[in-house]
């Protein structure tokens, strides 16, 4: 089966699901997910990240990094992680500038999280002359302990998004369901959500209003803020969405 009929089945043995698990599906499928099987970035893809138009940008990036080791005493062991490296021209920008900082580059460990098997072996051919023995994980939680430097460019914009909507009974979660010729359409779920994660500002929004709740970023952030209080380091988060 396609994705899409494999997607309408789980529909239709279990009713409509949430925009989180849809979207879930499309990007992460293993023989069919977008970020599986395409190579979604520069001209032969769908969209370009800032990495992709200047090399100054990956090298600003390499070079604060550089400084900021210097700054925390330069120590001698060092994790450089980056989460959703793309095609691996940010980092291949970065550790070039950041060559021009004696030590550096000795001190560091490069860890690439990447769930996409397609973009590991891009990522690979980008960074085949770095010099640096790069370790692949699918998971932060696999990058081992210690003071890390993790950057994220663009990547919690692209996680699962759930949706939720103000009714009269209350919040109502936004969801995926088959219209009668088993087109994908929009539902809303008939009760109110409980547990929506709906932040406290904005639940009492005018009625109809749409919020978007982003549980995998909360979850990732949470490790990464638990990571840096045991560990020591920084994140750099870098978003437009």
């Amino acid at each position: 089966m396609s994705l899409s009929q494999r997607i309408s089945q789980r529909i239709l043995n279990d009713g409509p699901i949430s925009l989180a698990e849809f979207m879930g599906a499309a990007l992460g499928d293993p023989e069919f997910g977008y970020y599986m099987v395409q190579e979604p970035f520069g001209a032969g893809g769908d969209f370009t990240t800032a990495p992709e138009i200047s090399q100054v940008f990956g090298e600003l990036i390499g070079l604060w990094c550089a400084a900021l080791w210097l700054q925390i005493g330069s120590p001698s062991h060092l994790h450089l992680a980056e989460l959703g490296p793309g095609r691996g021209t940010l980092m291949a920008d970065a550790l070039r500038a950041a060559k021009s900082v004696p030590g550096f580059a000795r001190a560091i460990q490069i860890h690439l999280v990447e769930m996409s098997p397609k973009l590991q072996l891009v990522q690979q051919k980008t960074l085949e002359n770095s010099g640096h023995n790069i370790k692949w994980h699918r998971h932060i939680e696999d990058v081992p302990q210690g003071v890390t430097i993790v950057i994220a460019n663009e990547f919690f914009d692209a996680l699962p998004i759930r949706q939720f909507i103000q009714t009269k009974a209350g919040w109502c979660e936004r969801l995926v369901a088959l219209n009668s010729n088993g087109q994908f359409e929009f539902a809303v779920s008939p009760t109110a959500t409980e547990e929506t994660g709906i932040s406290a500002p904005l639940k009492d929004a005018p009625l109809n209003s749409l919020v978007e709740v982003c549980q995998p970023a909360r979850a990732i952030t949470k490790t990464l803020s638990k990571r840096i209080r045991k560990c020591g380091g920084v994140a750099l988060i870098i978003d437009y969405g």
